[in-house]
């Protein structure tokens, strides 16, 4: 297949600026060698073995990484290569879900990026969160793009963080949600539900967590414009904000298991209650139908006009002392 069909957007910025025309990676490398100024920003989505080979032929990228970038599939990470930087970025998206049932609610892609002194190339995969529109307002802040590639870096890095940052909004709502659940009086609990979101907590935290240690080495690299490295201080400092409301949803949902449990077992005492309060009840006019239906000819009162009524009474009088007895209890 042609490597154009992976090709999302190809474009040379010199000052930053873009230079007008959509070439091919090795017509647009060859105009900046020309011009010794700017660099180009290929973006590709899904590309497979034969396509991502020619990019990394003409930009030079090591055999490893490209390896990486077609299977996907990889943890967050930075790396070098020679005078390239590779990081990787997982992606997220908050799924729309009903109410009950829910099998999936965060969605994973990722985003693998070459950034060179003269090239950046962004690998995605995944049909979310594009890069259409970080492109965009990269090219209407003409004074931000000309720091070079590594304001690429930067741009989307903070844009897949802020990502990470509504996902977490509106799983808190969720969270918010099911502890409301669990502790409304006679409200269905759904342990199952809390377990299910529990899980897509932990691959929420799978995606951002191991971020952490490459956002604070580009916030450090010397190698990096200072101008950039002030602007992935203020990245990290969002994803530590992000990696603690994940840890604490991880906490909440754990306790609301163990709530919703106890609740559980709390209904089930009171239930087993209940169902032997009424069969203490219904034990008495058992028994007692049952001894006199023995048909022994020697039984009290048998022979009395008044025994029959007097044993009814004795069994409602037996019985509803025993109900009041339970509700004074609770048990009923």
């Amino acid at each position: 297949m042609p490597t154009a069909r992976a090709i999302v957007d190809c474009a040379v910025y010199v000052d930053g600026e873009r230079l007008p025309g959509r070439l091919l990676p090795a017509a647009a490398l060859a105009e900046v060698r020309k011009r010794e100024s700017g660099f180009v920003w290929v973006g590709l989505h899904e590309p497979d073995e034969t396509q991502m080979a020619e990019v990394a032929d003409t930009f030079g990228l090591h055999e490893l990484a490209v390896e990486d970038a077609v299977q996907a599939h990889q943890r967050p990470k930075l790396e070098r290569y020679d005078d390239t930087l590779i990081l990787v970025l997982r992606t997220v998206k908050y799924l729309e879900h009903p109410r009950h049932g829910i099998s999936e609610i965060v969605e994973t892609g990722e985003v693998m990026m070459f950034v060179g002194p003269s090239f950046v190339v962004t690998v995605r995969h995944g049909d979310h969160t594009p890069l259409t529109g970080v492109r965009r307002r990269l090219e209407a802040d003409p004074g931000h793009l000309a720091l070079g590639p590594t304001a690429v870096l930067h741009a989307i890095a903070d844009h897949i963080v802020d990502s990470y940052v509504e996902v977490a909004q509106s799983m808190e709502d969720d969270v918010d949600r099911m502890e409301e659940d669990v502790f409304t009086p006679r409200s269905h609990i759904a342990v199952e539900e809390i377990y299910q979101l529990k899980r897509e907590v932990v691959e929420l935290r799978r995606a951002v967590a191991p971020l952490t240690v490459p956002l604070q080495l580009l916030s450090n690299d010397t190698v990096l414009p200072t101008e950039i490295r002030r602007y992935m201080r203020d990245v990290a400092d969002h994803h530590t904000v992000v990696a603690e409301h994940i840890r604490d949803f991880d906490e909440a949902l754990s306790s609301l298991i163990n709530a919703a449990l106890a609740k559980v077992g709390v209904q089930q005492n009171t239930d087993m209650r209940k169902i032997s309060a009424w069969a203490a009840m219904a034990a008495v006019p058992t028994m007692i139908a049952g001894i006199y239906g023995m048909n022994f000819q020697h039984m009290p009162e048998l022979s009395w006009t008044f025994g029959y009524p007097l044993v009814l009474v004795v069994i409602v009088t037996i019985c509803s002392g025993l109900f009041l007895v339970f509700r004074h209890n609770d048990w009923l």
